[in-house]
């Protein structure tokens, strides 16, 4: 696995992106390579400063980038105004065949539009969507799409279901994936008008195990595998979900200390379990599928933790072959009629 990453952007850039460079150091094989895409004289003297030995600091080089996109700027004018920026560049390495995956935790919009500019979509997919795995208590549900296309088309969404589901068979074990459709009721009428049409769309379309309409409720139920919506939808779920998870913990550890203090060290090793689970740190970054070669799209916060883990996932994407089963799947499908 060769992995271009990203190491201009995010919140925490640069010091929190090397440091989850060199933390997955020890989850690297003899062949794989890390390109460091960004601005050589911040990167070279960190990395002459790690302590790495020389067999695993060998495993890294610096491809420099002139430029950074900032995570205010609009996605389509900073990679048509900025060439050379660490985003286009690491799309770059992917799209010559340099790198398998790129990484990065910078502005979200730019990285979408760079992979598809550079990377180019896979054959027969109209537009890429990221998509994330939501742990719950009856396994793990994928979601897509959750930003990359905030007003799709129907057809775009049959896609997603069509990827999504791809995914979930490919990287979390799940056979015959059941895929269900987020809405506002679970009644064929409800919705709006991109729902009610992917929602026919879908249910014709042979390749998707489609149950129908499901709630934001239904999501940790266990109702389906793969839940389908527009980025606009995706994005608010994938937030909430993730401040509502924080938030929770924060609340059960505030009323244990006030109330039964005595009690937290032997909560303390389940709590922190069940939170792993739950915390986006630990799944590194959504892939955007659909883009030719790999994408990892981490959080505009990511800390070294979720770089490092990002790196781990790259390198799980890499192995699975998801690309060719999309391409396969897409290519069976219903023609969409645009």
């Amino acid at each position: 696995m060769r992995a271009a990453v990203d190491v201009m952007g995010g919140d925490k850039a640069p010091e929190a992106i090397l440091q989850g460079c060199w933390d997955a150091a020890g989850l690297l094989d003899p062949n794989d390579r890390i390109h460091l895409v960004g601005d050589e004289a911040i990167i070279r003297p960190a990395l002459d400063k790690t302590s790495l030995p020389p067999e695993l600091r060998k495993l890294y080089d610096i491809v420099h980038a002139t430029q950074v996109v900032g995570m205010d700027e609009s996605p389509v004018e900073a990679i048509r105004g900025k060439p050379d920026s660490s985003i286009s560049v690491m799309c770059k390495l992917v799209a010559k065949s340099d790198a398998d995956v790129a990484i990065s935790a910078g502005n979200t919009g730019a990285c979408v539009a760079a992979a598809q500019l550079r990377m180019r979509t896979l054959p027969g997919v109209s537009r890429p969507g990221i998509a994330v795995v939501f742990p719950s208590f009856y396994g793990p549900v994928v979601i897509c799409d959750v930003g990359a296309n905030p007003e799709p088309k129907p057809h775009n969404m049959v896609e997603y279901a069509i990827m999504a589901a791809a995914y979930a068979h490919a990287v979390c074990g799940i056979e015959n994936p059941r895929v269900g459709l987020i809405s506002i009721g679970e009644e064929d009428a409800k919705g709006n008008s991109i729902v009610k049409e992917s929602r026919k769309l879908l249910r014709d379309e042979p390749l998707v195990n489609f149950v129908g309409n499901v709630e934001g409720k239904d999501l940790f139920k266990g109702a389906v595998d793969v839940a389908v919506c527009d980025g606009f939808v995706g994005n608010i779920v994938l937030k909430c979900t993730e401040g509502l998870t924080e938030g929770m913990f924060q609340t059960i550890v505030a009323e244990l200390q006030e109330f039964a203090p005595e009690l937290l060290p032997q909560f303390a090793p389940v709590m922190k379990k069940i939170y792993a689970k739950h915390d986006w740190q630990e799944y590194g970054g959504a892939p955007l599928l659909g883009v030719g070669g790999y994408c990892l799209i981490c959080h505009g916060r990511s800390e070294a933790r979720a770089i490092k883990n990002a790196i781990r996932v790259g390198k799980q994407l890499a192995d699975s072959g998801i690309n060719e089963k999309i391409v396969e799947r897409i290519a069976r499908s219903i023609p969409a009629d645009e």
